[in-house]
Parts: C-alpha cells; sequence; structure tokens
C-alpha cells in the first residue's frame, strides 16, 4: 500500500527540504565514503561506490558501510527484505545499524520506504516495521508507510534505539499510514524528527503520532490513539502543528508533552463518557508561546492539568503569565492554513524566554518585530513591536503609531507600559520607586510593581559615570501595588542611589 499525500503536505516538504543544511549536525558533513542503492539497478556489485555498481537494497548498502559514511539513495519503492533490530521481535525493512547518514536524493514523494501490515489485524506476527535507527544515524527524505508492529511493540513508521535523549535524528521525511499495537504508531523513542510530516497514523493504545521523540518544525496531523494522545506522548515539541489528531479518552493532540510555539487546533476526544477532557492538550509538562484553540472534548476542550501554561492563546483563560483567551484569527483553519492573519492578537504576545529555535514551522525568522508570536508560524511583517493582544485591549492601533506615543501623560511611552504590565490609560499605573527608609538592619527600598513581571534592583554611590550601579539581586517576583527589598548590606550612615528594572 502507498499512502497518498496531500499536495499541501508535499508543498511544505518542498519548501522545507532546502532547509537541511541549517539543520543537520555537523558530524554528518563530512562522511568517509558514499554508498550508493538503485532499486533498479541491473548489476549490483559490493561495495556499492558508484551508481553503476549500486546496491538495489537499501539494507544491503548500510551492511557494507562504515561508521561516519553516507548511503545514498535514489527513486524508488522499497519495499523487501527484512531485518531484526532494537531488540524486539519487530522485523525492520531498513535497520540502520551503524552509525550512517541514509538520505536520498530527490525526497520524500520519490523515495518510499515501505513496510507491511496484517490483513485484517494490522499489527501482529508478520508486520514489518520501515526503519529501526541506533544512536548516532541519520534518515533524510524518505516516505515512511505500511509499517506496523508486531504484538506489544511500538514505533510503526520509525524506532529509535533509546526512549529519550538519543543523537539519532530524522529530517525532510514523511510518516504517514503507520500503525502499532502499543505506542508510537509514526514514531517511537526519543530521537529528533526536523521538519516533517507525521500524518495519519495510528495506535491503539497511545502516541498515535508521536511518542517520546523531540520534534521540530513538523506537522502532526491525522493521527489517531485508542487511549492517549493522539498526535503525541511524553514528547519535546518545538513550533510544530498539531491539527485534527484524535484519542479516545484523553490528549486528542497531545499528553504529557512540553510544548513551545505550537499551534494546537482541530483536535478532539472521540469517547463521550463525561470525564473525559483535553482534547487538544492534557497533562503537559509546560505549555509556552502555544495557540491551543478550538480543540474538543467531553469536558476541557482545549486542555486539561496542563500547567505551567504561560503566553499562550486559549480558552477558558489558563493562570499562567501573559495569556490570551482572544480568537487567534488563523487565515483559513477550514482549509487547513494556521498562519495569523494581520490583525492576529497572537503577534508579539509570546515570551522570547520560551523560544527554543530560530526558525519558525515554515523555516522563517522565529523572532520578528522584536518578542515572538504565539503559535508554529511568526508573523513576518508586524507593523508594531507591542503585543498586538495589549493593544487591542486598550483600543490602541497596531500599526505602529501609538509604540512611542505617551496617552496617560505619565512619562512612560506604550511600549515601556507594555514591557511593564501598566495601564496606559491610567497616570497612576506606572513603574516608579518610593522613598527608600532606613532601619537598624538596613535599607528599604520599594517601587510600584505588578504581577507576573520580574523585577532586578541595582545600587550606586554616585549617579553618574564612571562609578556604576551593580545588580544586588535579580529575579524578583512582582507583587500587587508595590514590590519591596531590604538591603541588608548597605552601610545606613553612607549615601546610596537605587534603581529598578525589569528582568530580561
Amino acid at each position: 500500500m502507498i499512502t497518498v499525500i496531500p499536495s499541501d503536505f508535499t508543498m511544505r516538504l518542498r519548501i522545507q527540504y532546502f532547509a537541511l543544511v541549517v539543520l543537520m549536525p555537523t558530524a554528518f558533513h563530512v562522511c568517509a565514503a558514499v554508498l550508493y542503492v538503485d532499486l533498479n539497478n541491473p548489476s549490483p556489485i559490493p561495495p556499492y561506490t558508484n551508481w553503476l555498481t549500486a546496491a538495489t537494497n537499501i539494507q544491503d548498502a548500510i551492511d557494507a558501510a562504515s561508521p561516519g559514511d553516507q548511503v545514498l539513495v535514489t527513486n524508488g519503492v522499497y519495499q523487501s527484505g527484512q531485518r531484526l533490530g532494537g531488540g524486539d521481535s519487530t522485523a525492520n525493512r531498513v535497520a540502520i545499524t551503524q552509525v550512517v547518514t541514509v538520505q536520498s536524493v530527490n525526497g520524500p514523494a520519490a523515495t518510499v520506504i515501505e513496510g507491511h501490515q496484517v490483513p485484517g489485524t494490522t499489527n501482529g506476527l508478520g508486520a514489518v516495521r520501515c526503519v529501526y535507527l541506533i544512536n548516532g544515524a541519520a534518515l533524510i527524505g524518505f516516505t515512511l508507510t505500511n509499517g506496523a508492529t508486531a504484538s506489544i511493540g511500538s514505533g510503526g513508521g520509525v524506532s529509535f534505539q533509546t526512549l529519550f535523549h538519543t543523537t539519532s535524528f530524522m529530517s525532510n521525511c514523511v510518516i504517514a499510514g503507520n500503525s502499532a499495537d502499543v505506542s508510537g504508531g509514526g514514531v517511537a523513542g526519543g530521537g529528533n524528527v526536523i521538519n516533517c510530516v507525521i500524518s495519519h497514523n495510528w495506535a491503539r493504545q497511545e502516541a498515535g503520532g508521536a511518542g517520546g521523540a523531540v520534534l521540530v518544525g513538523c506537522l502532526v496531523s491525522g493521527n489517531s490513539a485508542g487511549i492517549l494522545g493522539g498526535g503525541s506522548v511524553q514528547g519535546v515539541l518545538t513550533n510544530c502543528v498539531l491539527a485534527s489528531n484524535s484519542a479516545g479518552t484523553s490528549g486528542g493532540a497531545s499528553y504529557g508533552d512540553k510544548l513551545y510555539n505550537c499551534t494546537i487546533t482541530g483536535n478532539s476526544v472521540t469517547g463521550t463518557n463525561l470525564v473525559y477532557s483535553g482534547g487538544g492538550v492534557a497533562n503537559a509538562s509546560i505549555v509556552a508561546n502555544c495557540v491551543v484553540y478550538s480543540n474538543t472534548a467531553p469536558q476541557q476542550p482545549n486542555y486539561y492539568d496542563s500547567s505551567p501554561m504561560v503566553y499562550s492563546c486559549t480558552t477558558p483563560l489558563s493562570p499562567g503569565a501573559g495569556n490570551i483567551t482572544n480568537p487567534p484569527l488563523f487565515v483559513a483553519p477550514a482549509n487547513g492554513d494556521y498562519h495569523l492573519q494581520a490583525n492576529s492578537p497572537c503577534i508579539n504576545a509570546g515570551n522570547n524566554a520560551y523560544a527554543h529555535n530560530n526558525l519558525d514551522v515554515d523555516g522563517n525568522s522565529r523572532v520578528v518585530g522584536g518578542s515572538v508570536d504565539m503559535g508554529a508560524y511568526e508573523f513576518q511583517n508586524p507593523t508594531s513591536t507591542i503585543s498586538y493582544a495589549w493593544l487591542q485591549w486598550y483600543g490602541l492601533p497596531t500599526d505602529g503609531s501609538a509604540d512611542s506615543t505617551d496617552p496617560d501623560g505619565d512619562g512612560m511611552n506604550n511600549w515601556q507600559e507594555w514591557r511593564c504590565g501598566t495601564d496606559p490609560t491610567n497616570t497612576l499605573s506606572v513603574l516608579k520607586m518610593l522613598a527608600p527608609s532606613n532601619s537598624v538592619s538596613g535599607v528599604s527600598v520599594r517601587w510600584e510593581s505588578v504581577p507576573g513581571i520580574s523585577y532586578f534592583l541595582q545600587r550606586s554611590t554616585s549617579a553618574s559615570a564612571p562609578v556604576g550601579f551593580l545588580t544586588i539581586i535579580s529575579s524578583i517576583a512582582g507583587q500587587v501595588g508595590t514590590t519591596g527589598y531590604l538591603d541588608t548590606n548597605a552601610n545606613t550612615g553612607s549615601r546610596y542611589f537605587y534603581r529598578v528594572g525589569l528582568q530580561p
């Protein structure tokens, strides 16, 4: 069976293919030797060092390779041969048991590794997984389809050697139409999965798309799991789109993951029991700079027990810092286009501290306009450097004209008010220091503050150069009204100057 990849997936992969050199570990840039694979070569001759003598089977070339070599594969559907690997009873169409890079010539649309699903039962005796990778190996530019596992097996499309923190990776791949009896219908194990499409895979229990993997810039779509985590379980996801995934009881898109700058929408929990919850996200370790919107479940459709959730767009409002409930305003969600419209409140509304990659899911710059956006796509032409959600909340224009104005006349412009978390329409809402007081214990310093903002405090013996201010404490959590600090190291008989600032 060959899975047909929708045209929008194909276009996306074509774009991403040219970004691979940016993301590949430098260890794979220079290989000791190149071995060749051509399914239709009439004269394969070991050690397969040119196209005229190319292997007709990927496994043959891997077996002939040495650590550090590259195996280059040309067009074809590779669906013969099998090899045990990975310590389980599932056979693999390709077992990368050497620390080598296996790369296609023309990408996933032209180069397919096909496993085998058992008619009538899918997984079980006779099932063949597509690929197994040991630590340090790499797979680039393939479609993996029709893979399955033996009973009580995981990773129908690909299985990585180690569950967590592996050094193996795959990029520019399509993992589609695979299944697993237990976990990871598409992907299982802690490998790095970069710029891949993980689509329409299935797991009987959990992690229909991926289990335990590190996903960067991936589209995770249409996967399903019988119980938990239709898209992903216990992985780390950055700049990914999770759409139209489903699970039976909890975590339609994601269960137990760490999520950074992800767009999670249109996912569902399909069970009808009223305790089933988390159509989008359930039991996440952290959700930061994400959009979690328009998911469905009998209870808590967007998120369930996901703490902390910060700088994210969802509803109902999560108590974490920087969260908003405004509709994200996708360009065309009915057509699978989750880019942000020019007036989206998610523009500039994230926190740069949680932006863990320089590129968004399209391969464009991740931070444009000074502050990262919420979601997987970075709007590339913002007209303001301020959070659009913040501007819209106070009725200010998003075209940049309000950034440097001071409508309440308190001496702070709108950009400063936004950074400080103060109210640009209230003269009394401003970052300023109050009069200090002396005691036998030291100098007590106070300033006007707001919750959710972190401050640092500096001290100097002079307000002018060359004597500089030194930070005496940082990461002070802002309180309602005012925040204070007792400087016990200050000599109450001396003169000091203090200033407060926002923690980056």
